[in-house]
């Protein structure tokens, strides 16, 4: 563990990515604590007004640029976050030659900038580069169980390939890398269109719909609040470990439960209704923590009911998300 006084600190950051769900809560969080904040962004998965409360911010600037096109900024960064990338199925799905790019592409612009800075870089993966573990809980050693040619293979390739980049830059240029793998993570914030599970239950529990869970609903998650998420994400970077990292909550329930919690707390009386599954969905998925604690000082500190509360009042407040 990172002894205490000994965490970097920084005075300028790039987020590719930074008008999408985490990025937007991770720029938030790097301002607060009093960092300079440049957001690179196509806008193309990203919620409107994702970033109205971060451009009152002097600190803040926004790029609108395509990260798998080269692209620098005029002032030198400490810290460049890599979290550009369709993320949610939905997304991924429509944009495959996109998500395969910015994987690709974009995890090498974003390389480049922070080996020209010197600056710490850290990459957003993703707990899909275990697709449908053999191992449970999954650790970083793990080296997961992917179908390299299904139809969700261009996002855990996409990641796959960029911690392999990651990598190399590491080994053959010196940068300073870290790999983060985050688990599914959800607050306020989320587009409530964007296909992943918790805005679709909340949507439909608060429409009084159907709350359509796919397959059996006995397959696992372990859902992290998005704060929790990007401290463990700014931790990791202050720190001098090059990961990988898992950032999750080894908190393990079943989609079912899920969604009985989300009608639970929003009083609906929406029924739940069973779907199809997707190709090659995850039958379980939860992550080992044991490095992030030892490593980053880190776990998550807000548990599901609590998370889950307090994402449905803004999905109350913000029905047009």
């Amino acid at each position: 563990m990172t002894e205490p006084g000994t965490a970097r600190r920084f005075e300028r950051a790039v987020v590719t990515g930074g008008a999408g769900f985490v990025g937007a809560h991770l720029c938030a969080l790097l301002l607060a604590e009093g960092l300079e904040v440049i957001a690179v962004d196509n806008l193309v998965t990203a919620a409107p007004g994702s970033l109205d409360a971060l451009r009152r911010d002097g600190r803040f600037r926004f790029a609108r640029h395509d990260v798998t096109q080269p692209f620098t900024v005029d002032d030198r960064a400490d810290v460049v976050f890599h979290l550009a990338c369709p993320a949610s199925p939905r997304d991924y799905l429509a944009l495959p030659i996109e998500t395969l790019r910015a994987g690709a592409l974009g995890t090498e612009h974003a390389l480049g900038l922070a080996r020209r800075d010197g600056a710490r870089f850290v990459l957003a993966s993703t707990s899909e580069v275990y697709g449908d573990p053999l191992e449970h809980p999954q650790r970083e050693s793990y080296w997961g169980n992917v179908n390299p040619i299904g139809p969700r293979s261009v996002y855990d390739e996409g990641k796959r390939y960029a911690e392999a980049l990651t990598s190399a830059y590491r080994r053959e240029h010196g940068v300073d890398t870290a790999i983060a793998r985050i688990f599914n993570t959800y607050g306020p914030g989320m587009r409530a269109g964007d296909g992943r599970m918790i805005p679709a239950f909340l949507r439909q529990a608060l429409a009084e719909e159907p709350l359509t869970v796919t397959g059996t609903g006995n397959q696992t998650r372990s859902i992290c609040y998005v704060e929790d998420t990007v401290a463990g994400l700014l931790a990791l970077a202050r720190s001098a470990h090059p990961g990988p990292v898992n950032l999750g909550n080894p908190h393990e329930l079943t989609v079912r439960q899920v969604a009985e919690r989300i009608r639970a707390l929003t009083g609906s009386a929406s029924p739940i209704e069973f779907v199809d599954a997707m190709t090659d969905d995850p039958q379980r998925r939860c992550p080992d923590i044991s490095l992030a604690r030892d490593v980053l000082g880190w776990e998550p500190k807000i548990g599901a009911d609590d998370g889950l509360r307090r994402t449905a009042v803004w999905f109350r407040r913000s029905p047009s998300r």
